[in-house]
């Protein structure tokens, strides 16, 4: 009697399942870095041919412009950037909208295992074509990974897919914090929403929700060099926030590669070039550049004082700070909290006379956790506003 399997069908919108068997079950004792083979979980599609004999993969309607690597030379850069970064040859890598499979081929080639989340159906055959051809070391997907979990279920077309789902489909099992990165993240972040996508998943990361509750999930994502420059950004440059206080103290980021722009391809719905808002041609966007970073979380993230649970008080903490850039040090902690502010100077061993944005990050984080060491005789003073909200 055979084994059954679980297989995934593509239905008419991204991310429904069809669960037609329960094969998963026999990933569940297996550690997900450790896995020699996917699950059995596919789209019924029909094949087609090959990804780089032929530009068919182009899409003719789409939803939104996005970006999509179709250079091979630039996909056997990227992963041989990947390899030099972790030995394992077999790592598990989620990859985001890989759209004609360039990059996805190239990793498949270097013995990794993929699991594809391509939004558009459009690609679709054309990666379950190129599992066949793998053993099985190819999973695809028809979601979008940028949308999982969303924060606002009214602000996205459903149906909506929700991580868990998608995880225990697939067979992969959370990993404790503390230990190794239980798969990587590679793919390109949406020109269009990059801001919104990054405070979202901080809100994942410092919550432990969605992927983050799956272990410390690795990021290896092109990002417009604009948005990269804010996430690193220190007291001494002007682009400094609280999107890149809360990056650095939850992550290692590293620059692993620079790219032109102009080296992916982009497609509007009608399939022509896309324009910038203020109607700048594409040419001159072009100019720019894009930056594969890896954003990989800390395990020391969480304390005793800085836990998924308060966390909000500390995303709240950096807004109220950053509100007023200029004000000193003595002025936001008596705006802050009723502790003594001496205190909490002689704590952290600064001037209460220095700007609250010559802080650095991991400043910021030590003011928290130092204030919130004194919550057994006080209270935040946004507190009370907090639950005025909430009621």
């Amino acid at each position: 009697m055979s084994v059954p399997r679980l297989m995934l069908s593509s239905l008419a919108g991204a991310g429904r399942f069809c669960v037609l068997g329960s094969g998963a079950a026999r990933w569940k004792s297996v550690r997900a870095r450790n896995r020699r083979g996917l699950s059995d979980l596919h789209p019924q599609l029909s094949p087609s041919q090959g990804f780089r004999d032929s530009p068919s993969w182009l899409p003719k309607n789409r939803s939104e412009p996005r970006s999509y690597i179709t250079n091979p030379k630039l996909a056997t850069t990227l992963v041989q950037i990947l390899q030099k970064e972790n030995r394992n040859r077999h790592q598990l890598f989620l990859e985001c909208n890989p759209g004609p499979g360039i990059l996805t081929q190239a990793l498949l080639e270097s013995q990794a295992k993929v699991i594809a989340l391509e939004c558009n159906r459009t690609f679709l055959p054309h990666l379950q074509s190129l599992r066949k051809k793998v053993n099985r070391k190819l999973e695809v997907v028809h979601c979008d990974f940028f949308k999982l979990d969303p924060r606002n279920s009214g602000i996205v077309k459903p149906p909506i897919m929700l991580s868990e789902t998608l995880f225990q489909n697939l067979g992969i099992e959370a990993l404790p914090w503390s230990e190794d990165n239980p798969l990587r993240v590679v793919g390109i972040f949406p020109a269009k929403n990059e801001k919104k996508i990054l405070w979202k998943l901080l809100y994942d990361l410092y919550s432990s929700t969605s992927i983050y509750s799956y272990g410390r999930v690795q990021l290896n994502m092109f990002i417009a060099e604009k948005e990269y420059e804010k996430l690193v950004a220190d007291p001494q440059n002007n682009l400094y926030q609280p999107l890149s206080v809360l990056w650095q103290v939850a992550c290692e980021i590293k620059l692993l590669h620079v790219e032109p722009w102009s080296s992916f391809s982009i497609y509007n719905q009608a399939g022509g070039p896309k324009k910038s808002k203020n109607k700048e041609p594409l040419e001159q966007i072009n100019k720019q550049n894009m930056c594969f970073i890896q954003l990989t979380p800390l395990q020391n993230l969480f304390t005793e004082n800085l836990t998924s649970v308060n966390y909000d008080i500390f995303f709240h903490m950096l807004k109220q700070c950053f509100m007023k850039r200029h004000a000193t040090l003595m002025d936001h902690l008596q705006s802050l909290s009723p502790v003594n502010a001496v205190a909490i100077l002689k704590e952290i061993e600064k001037d209460g006379d220095m700007k609250i944005t010559d802080l650095y990050p991991e400043d910021f984080k030590l003011l928290f956790e130092t204030i919130e060491s004194f919550r057994e005789s006080c209270r935040w003073l946004f507190d009370d506003c907090i639950e005025d909200i909430i009621l």
